[in-house]
């Protein structure tokens, strides 16, 4: 099984049977993050993983209905931003498989936020959280950033507002009912400790995992002739897609109950060379902004592809509008900017990994591809009621 998450090169054939090993084993796999926690919870239960491995649920936060279900409403409330304007769903949008369809997501006051929205689309699989961000490994911690950060404001919550925001929730009794069943030996349950331990909980059930791929794995639907073609290609060494997005979630960074290594690799694709001497622009700079290492400048973490036709554009900085322009700059081996701030070949970067090579592909190939990747959307998850807005 580990064999799926190895950068090592493997045929179509041999990955696609590894895909199906990976989701068969975790069929009667439990969730629930080990023995029941002592913590002040509800019930836990395990959430329903569609036939994925079994998700690694911290014992601090175990998974309950209640808990999720409360997650579900913060999710959506306007009533957790600073200034009442601006929810997580605001920049996490279930219909684009929650990112918001923006080059760039937009905070609460109206401040321009320097990356794109991530999707949240199996996040309980992912072993970081962020574009490049190796510390932030943990939904409850990462929930901070976007609720605390100050550069830039996110939903802006400070010290001035924060007690109001609390008492938002307080005044409304069928919320402060939610809360308390979720959290029913807390005398006061409305806390930001337990909004994040909540919301982290709704995160984890959002499941993606009956897209039409996942279908034909499971010999329930076919594939087209250019979307088999396009399978082959990107599982194959001439399109050699699979290095970075091989595993059952497309994406190189899992996690899940029995893996026994995590893999966080970040990779620097040649987006950019702005100085000529691998130069990323600030304040986007990849691994290195944690690191300060040379060799890490412009590293990023490969997203997962699913439901990936539905959240362009594209990149950590949403800079690439289409998957076709997507494949024409892996295809060129690299971005070459020609004019503006930002002018400098990245098919020259120094730093660009070894994987990131000109890639020989006609327009044929390219459109195969791309229908390949249509069938990874996952209608049923981006209509799924239990995830939308319960307003």
């Amino acid at each position: 099984m580990a064999a799926i998450f190895s950068r090592s090169r493997l045929s179509g054939l041999t990955l696609l049977a590894s895909t199906v090993m990976v989701l068969a084993c975790g069929s009667g796999g439990s969730g629930g993050g080990g023995p029941s926690s002592t913590h002040n919870h509800a019930t836990p239960v395990t959430p329903a993983l569609n036939g994925f491995p079994a998700a690694v649920i911290p014992a601090s936060n175990p998974y309950t209905e209640e808990k999720m279900q409360l997650g579900r409403q913060l999710f959506y409330d306007t009533r957790l931003s600073g200034n009442g304007s601006q929810s997580c769903a605001s920049c996490h949008q279930q219909d684009k498989a929650f990112t918001d369809g923006r080059p760039l997501a937009i905070g609460s006051t109206g401040e321009t936020h320097p990356r794109n929205s991530q999707g949240l689309a199996n996040v309980v699989y992912h072993a970081t959280l962020t574009w490049a961000n190796p510390a932030l490994t943990e939904l409850e911690r990462q929930m901070e950033v976007p609720l605390f950060g100050e550069h830039p404001v996110e939903m802006g919550i400070n010290d001035l507002n924060k007690n109001t925001v609390l008492s938002r929730f307080r005044q409304d009794p069928a919320v402060m009912r939610q809360f308390q069943a979720a959290f029913p030996k807390d005398a006061d349950p409305v806390s930001f400790a337990n909004i994040i331990a909540a919301i982290a909980s709704f995160e984890r059930a959002l499941v993606s995992s009956d897209s039409r791929y996942d279908q034909f794995l499971q010999k329930k639907a076919t594939l087209s002739a250019s979307e088999l073609r396009g399978m082959n290609l990107f599982m194959g060494e001439k399109a050699e897609c699979f290095h970075c997005h091989g595993s059952f979630n497309f994406n190189d960074q899992v996690k899940f109950q029995g893996l026994s290594q995590i893999d966080t690799p970040f990779h620097n694709t040649g987006l950019y060379n702005i100085d000529g001497k691998g130069g990323f622009p600030f304040p986007n700079r990849g691994l290195f902004e944690s690191t300060l290492r040379a060799q890490d400048m412009g590293a990023f973490r490969a997203p997962s592809l699913r439901n990936v036709a539905v959240t362009a554009p594209y990149m950590h900085d949403g800079s690439i509008a289409t998957l076709k322009d997507v494949l024409d700059f892996y295809a060129a081996g690299g971005r070459h900017i020609t004019t503006g701030i930002y002018a400098g070949d990245g098919r020259t970067n120094p730093y660009k990994s070894d994987l990131i090579t000109r890639i020989n592909l006609s327009e044929q190939d390219k459109s195969d591809l791309i229908d390949f990747l249509g069938t990874l959307t996952d209608e049923k998850f981006l209509r799924n009621p239990r995830f939308s807005n319960p307003n």
